[in-house]
């Protein structure tokens, strides 16, 4: 059997070289533990995590993080690794990702397979080497610009992350949404984990990087108004911050979708992802459940 652990400062090192046998599935584990470190105090970014060894090697981890979300990656002892890091955490469970199946088991393992959820599906995994990108003529010949967002257009990126969260996540428009809406942008704004796309002086659309890693980049957030949508500006936005982050060195760049969003995995395909092979899952429970 394992011996299961809670990870503390100095564990760091056995954490990544695990992780990295597992890298496109890990991006949250390691972007966030690189950001926060292993402590848990509760801040941005903070969890706890609990790994099994075996022979003095990491083969497992779950982590329970500030926001409420469990990740794994746990291709053997998922169950004692995530009973142990709710037992440890303490907190509420708003929701879990990791590999599509071992996210699927975990709600079988805490018991909430008929809990409401806003989101459950497995997502399709794309990478794309960054050396093989493809520019969008938009992009290319300086009819549209990608930049880092300025302060006083921080307000208006805060509504597009509500309506992202309401389109893409299934998630109620309430103050505690616009909240952390609020604090999702700033925090993106002092790491620099963010564009818009500017069409004339209009702001046109926006992506960001949920996870970022010296070597490897994850998307999320990307986000066209509805009445912009179809001009190409979102593959223009995507392709812009992974302009920026391959002028960074960085080699790879990961994101996942749903299965049925049709439109957003053309986008994807239009600046040379391709899927992995791989399903990513997600699972965001209903708020009103504890």
């Amino acid at each position: 059997m394992p011996i299961l652990r809670t990870l503390q400062p100095g564990d760091e090192v056995s954490l990544e070289e695990f992780l990295l046998q597992h890298a496109d599935t890990s991006m949250f584990l390691r972007s966030n533990w690189r950001t926060a470190g292993l402590l848990d105090e509760g801040a941005r970014f903070q969890g706890t995590y609990v790994a099994a060894y075996l022979d003095e090697s990491i083969v497992a981890v779950a982590a329970h993080f500030w926001n409420g979300m469990i990740i794994v990656q746990a291709p053997v002892y998922l169950p004692e690794v995530v009973q142990a890091v709710v037992a440890q955490s303490g907190r509420a469970i708003s929701g879990i990702s990791g590999p599509a199946a071992q996210v699927e088991a975990t709600k079988n393992i805490l018991g909430f397979s008929n809990r409401l959820t806003q989101l459950d599906e497995p997502e399709i995994l794309f990478s794309l080497a960054l050396q093989d990108l493809q520019i969008p003529e938009a992009l290319a010949s300086a009819k549209v610009q990608c930049r880092l967002p300025h302060l006083e257009e921080l307000e208006l990126l805060s509504e597009w992350c509500v309506a992202y969260n309401v389109e893409a996540l299934g998630k109620t428009d309430t103050p505690s949404l616009r909240l952390a809406c609020d604090r999702i942008i700033e925090a993106r704004q002092e790491m620099g984990m963010h564009w818009v796309l500017v069409a004339g002086d209009t702001l046109v659309s926006y992506s960001a990087f949920n996870a970022s890693l010296p070597d490897i980049v994850q998307i999320g957030g990307v986000w066209t108004p509805p009445a912009l949508r179809g001009k190409g500006y979102a593959k223009s936005v995507v392709a812009g911050s992974l302009l920026d982050a391959r002028s960074l060195l960085v080699k790879r760049a990961i994101l996942f979708t749903g299965d049925n969003n049709q439109a957003a995995q053309a986008v994807y395909r239009g600046i040379g992802f391709l899927p992995t092979g791989e399903k990513y899952g997600l699972v965001l429970f209903e708020e009103t459940q504890t």
